[in-house]
């Protein structure tokens, strides 16, 4: 078919996804169909309430732009997460790794590249980019879990963010849902029994540790220090009955929030991502295992997936925000 007169070919056209963190930007230049053709990273400036960190990511934009040779006709956009709560694809409420209070990211970013932007959550456009590109390729709807120092998630429905009223959708490390035996302190968010208390790599060796402190039998773990949740995880598939016990409680609590959540949303499938899910199968298998307890009838065969895409989950992801925007 003739291309109409001054229209554009999808193929001719880019955009820019930022993943923007607390030490550095990760940022890619895409294809909208979704290939990466480049990457690179700025660090993240966070002196002054963070003043210089949207025209650092400015200058690199621009900066790639001239290397590439693209014009803004040639650039849908630029999609960035935050890590905070953002709202109407445009305003982080609050930013405090990076000192930010409430910031219009969106506007401001596009004043200073003359591109459209559109602006996100990071754990729910990391979401997006498994959806997309990743683990959850294919599916329309998934709620992802990212396990790290914390416990975050995101929540894609016919591919698209749910992000909610305010931007915290999608926050299920803060389930209060944890025995107040199995843990110790308080959640940084200052309540008591956060999934994250049992499920981060942080919450998994506190729990360790505690089991050890209450009991004399023999364990690997004993006395190792440092103690990393892979430590616990690796001690648990070796067979170290107290590792067992610490990995089977963690992935209990992940597996009863998965069905907490599948009551509400019903996705087609569950990704686990984060540094924890380096357990692979052991741990999947582990989680639907006590999911499959507690669920709605409905959900039971809902699949549990591994994320694909590492770290570059979160520029994919904030590509995917912008890479339909087509001129009017």
């Amino acid at each position: 078919m003739k291309q109409r007169k001054g229209a554009k070919r999808k193929m001719d056209k880019y955009c820019f996804g930022v993943d923007l963190g607390g030490t550095t930007v990760k940022m890619g230049l895409f294809t909208v169909t979704g290939d990466l053709l480049d990457k690179w990273e700025i660090p993240t400036r966070t002196e002054n309430h963070g003043e210089h960190i949207l025209g650092d990511i400015a200058d690199s934009i621009q900066a790639k732009m001239s290397e590439k040779q693209l014009t803004e006709d040639n650039v849908t956009g630029v999609g960035i997460g935050v890590p905070g709560p953002v709202v109407k694809e445009s305003i982080v409420q609050q930013c405090v790794n990076l000192g930010w209070g409430t910031v219009n990211v969106a506007k401001t970013l596009s004043e200073l590249t003359h591109l459209p932007v559109k602006a996100a959550n990071d754990a729910n456009v990391a979401a997006l980019g498994e959806q997309w590109q990743g683990g959850g390729k294919g599916y329309d709807s998934l709620i992802m879990m990212t396990l790290g120092t914390g416990v975050g998630g995101g929540i894609i429905s016919e591919g698209e963010i749910v992000s909610g009223a305010n931007g915290a959708a999608g926050e299920i490390g803060h389930m209060v849902i944890v025995d107040p035996a199995d843990i110790t302190g308080i959640c940084g968010c200052g309540h008591i029994g956060c999934l994250e208390q049992a499920a981060s790599a942080t919450g998994l060796v506190n729990m360790t540790r505690k089991l050890l402190a209450e009991t004399d039998e023999s364990s690997s773990l004993r006395g190792m220090d440092p103690m990393t949740a892979k430590d616990i995880l690796d001690a648990a598939k070796a067979g170290d009955d107290l590792a067992v016990r610490a990995a089977d409680k963690m992935m209990m609590y992940l597996g009863h929030a998965a069905a907490y959540l599948a009551c509400a949303m019903n996705p087609d499938i569950f990704v686990i991502g984060g540094g924890v899910s380096r357990a692979g199968s052991y741990l999947t298998e582990g989680i639907q295992k006590h999911y499959r307890e507690i669920v709605f009838h409905a959900s039971t065969e809902t699949p549990f997936v591994l994320a694909t895409l590492g770290n570059d989950a979160g520029i994919i992801g904030a590509a995917k925000l912008v890479c339909d925007i087509v001129d009017e």
